[in-house]
């Protein structure tokens, strides 16, 4: 026979379990929602990084740097999707 208290405690235990069950499949939708134009941007860009910015080393924003610099030399499929994203991303 199990105890009041200890069935109490499991039912706690497993709508704890639940809840953060819940929670965790709404921040990965939420992610999901945030990377899809981080991939098409990634896509529509990757090979115009890979030729105007060349032996740029990634991090501390020196690609992004590089990018905005050399605008006008990038590909239409880039440009438009950077200025999509730009559209999209909350005001800072």
């Amino acid at each position: 026979m199990v105890r009041p208290a200890t069935l109490r405690a499991l039912k706690r235990a497993t709508a704890a379990l639940l809840a953060a069950s819940i929670a965790v499949s709404f921040a990965r939708r939420a992610g999901a929602q945030d990377g899809a134009p981080r991939g098409a941007l990634r896509q529509a860009c990757m090979s115009d990084v890979q030729t105007v910015c060349a032996g740029i080393a990634p991090g501390g924003g020196r690609i992004k740097q590089c990018m905005t610099e050399k605008f006008d030399q990038l590909s239409d499929g880039c440009k438009s999707a950077l200025k999509q994203a730009h559209a999209q991303s909350p005001a800072k």
